[in-house]
């Protein structure tokens, strides 16, 4: 899907504009602070399907990459978004191991959608990184969603990327904004500032 679907929208808008959004998981997370003409390295298929797509796209000038992260933010089923996964767990009493070692930009999807907004407006073509102005790791991010669900009973045990049974997690995928900052009209704020002022999502 993610391959072969772009392929085939990216041939129809062969002459109108495409953005495309992509992912903070296409670099490795060996050094963090991404900007857009690093390295990428895929660490799984998830990524890896992200790359080629992306290669698909750039092949018209006149397309945009968008690559975000972890979107915060409230969905039409209440079950798409990762701070509505959590929320659902800590509401079935459910104890979370969060990361201690992985980072990430996170960044409200409101934010997510208004940036994407002006950067098809401004007809910019390119890559662009649009994240929040905040490094957080996922007990961090854990913590924070914990202080503004104070009704509920946020359990949260220490993790580490050492001990997931799972697919390659990159460590640290925290992105530089800069190039994207400078063509917006807003500041991408500090997840902990989104979060503490968002009517997104429920309190």
């Amino acid at each position: 899907m993610n391959v072969e679907v772009t392929r085939q929208l990216a041939d129809l808008s062969s002459r109108i504009r495409l953005v495309f959004l992509s992912t903070d998981l296409v670099f490795d997370g060996r050094k963090g602070n991404y900007v857009e003409s690093d390295a990428v390295n895929p660490l799984n298929l998830y990524a890896e399907t992200k790359v080629e797509a992306e290669k698909i796209v750039f092949g018209n000038p006149n397309h945009c990459i968008v690559r975000t992260t972890l979107n915060a933010g409230k969905s039409p089923t209440g079950d798409r978004s990762f701070a509505e996964h959590m929320r659902t767990a800590w509401q079935r009493g459910e104890t979370l191991k969060l990361f201690t070692d992985e980072f990430r930009s996170p960044i409200g999807a409101d934010v997510t959608a208004l940036a994407v907004w002006e950067l098809a407006q401004c007809g910019l073509s390119g890559i662009f990184h649009v994240a929040g102005a905040e490094r957080l790791n996922r007990l961090q991010i854990g913590q924070l969603f914990a202080a503004r669900w104070s009704n509920l009973r946020c359990g949260m045990n220490f993790a580490s990327l050492r001990d997931f049974p799972g697919p390659l997690r990159a460590a640290d995928c925290s992105l530089n904004c800069q190039k994207a900052q400078s063509a917006l009209t807003f500041s991408l704020p500090r997840f902990s500032d989104w979060l503490r002022e968002s009517r997104e999502l429920p309190l």
